[in-house]
């Protein structure tokens, strides 16, 4: 057992432990949610990942994403994090994608044959196409919903896409995964009343964002994987 893990052993047991070490999870999107997924999931023992992301860290994300620092502006956000998962767990395996995702030939090739898959990215089409996806190989999957113009991390829960209310993202995803005959789909979303955000005259709108509601539901959405995945190999 890796001294890391000891506290984490003490909870679990060192069975689940091997568990989550040959666990792989692959995560789309590393920013204010996707990020704290992978801090959580390296620091409870996973050890192999996927990620997939084509941003780099800019100064805007300084105000909610792990991974960036002064340090870290304009480097490719895989690449960083991938250096974050290794300087906890130097024996973990990270393959890193920097690309959109629009089709389905667009995911990484990998995919198939991952244990979990968390949804953390914004983009309607890229969500569906992995979502469709999934579905249709029964590999396990969790998505966030919108984070974005909330402020109380209390309101966010993990729940099935067909119980969501206000967010106006889960609204639309509810009706397109409708019309692909996709019935459930298990989501983290914020029951907050988006609120309006500030943004001066002339300036491009864009959801404005905290330190705690991003990072709480990536926190969130990590734990419901380590739960499913240890009760799933433990059958």
């Amino acid at each position: 057992m890796e001294e890391q893990f000891t506290r984490l052993q003490y909870l679990i047991g060192q069975d689940k432990l091997n568990i989550l070490a040959n666990s792989k999870v692959a995560i789309f999107g590393l920013g204010g949610v996707g990020g704290n997924v992978v801090d959580a999931l390296v620091r409870s023992g996973i050890g192999h990942f996927i990620l997939v992301d084509n941003d780099v860290v800019s100064i805007t994300n300084l105000n909610r994403q792990l991974i960036a620092t002064l340090k870290t502006i304009g480097q490719d956000k895989v690449e960083v994090m991938k250096e974050h998962i290794l300087n906890i767990n130097p024996n973990a395996k990270v393959i890193t994608y920097k690309k959109f995702i629009l089709k389905e030939d667009s995911l990484p090739k990998e995919l198939k044959n991952v244990d979990y898959v968390i949804d953390a990215i914004d983009t309607i089409t890229a969500k569906l196409t992995i979502i469709e996806f999934c579905n249709k190989n029964n590999i396990n999957i969790i998505s966030c919903m919108g984070t974005g113009n909330k402020l109380d991390p209390k309101m966010l829960e993990i729940t099935d896409i067909s119980k969501t209310s206000v967010c106006p993202l889960a609204k639309v995803i509810r009706h397109e995964l409708k019309k692909r005959n996709i019935n459930h789909l298990k989501v983290c979303y914020s029951k907050e009343t988006p609120l309006k955000p500030n943004i001066p005259k002339n300036e491009k709108i864009v959801p404005g964002s905290s330190a705690f509601v991003p990072p709480v539901a990536g926190i969130l959405i990590a734990c419901e994987a380590i739960k499913e995945l240890m009760e799933n190999y433990a059958q």
